[in-house]
């Protein structure tokens, strides 16, 4: 009788975790779109329309926005946020949007509304039409 009750209660342990674990991974979320900017730019820091076209005009921060954000990176202390028409999102893993700056993407991950940021799962690069 022992036996059977340990082995029905594994077995719901089991079950319980295997159930578990899809819901716990895409619990919250989401899919945001937007263009890979950096901080300096989308936030206004030396820019009066958060874009990269006032940098790009001076010529110090190269010709595309992708080489704005990374300059503005690297050089400014930005850090690399996602930037909509309504939101900036700052993004936890900046790896992965260095790899996109400067391209329009879908992030998909969860939002932390205290921080705004973006817990980010994956990055991909929208196609142009």
């Amino acid at each position: 009788m022992r036996k059977t009750r340990r082995l029905f209660l594994g077995a719901a342990i089991l079950v319980f975790w295997i159930v578990s674990i899809p819901l716990s991974r895409g619990a919250g979320e989401k899919t945001f779109e937007g263009e890979i900017a950096d901080t300096q730019c989308a936030l206004g820091v030396h820019s009066l329309n958060q874009s990269h076209k006032e940098m790009i005009d001076m010529g110090s921060a190269g010709k595309t926005s992708a080489d704005c954000a990374r300059y503005c990176v690297k050089e400014r202390g930005g850090r690399f946020v996602l930037q909509n028409k309504h939101n900036v999102y700052k993004l936890d893993n900046q790896e992965l949007a260095e790899k996109n700056a400067g391209v329009k993407v879908k992030v998909t991950g969860t939002l932390d509304s205290k921080t705004n940021t973006i817990q980010v799962r994956t990055i991909e690069p929208i196609p142009a039409k």
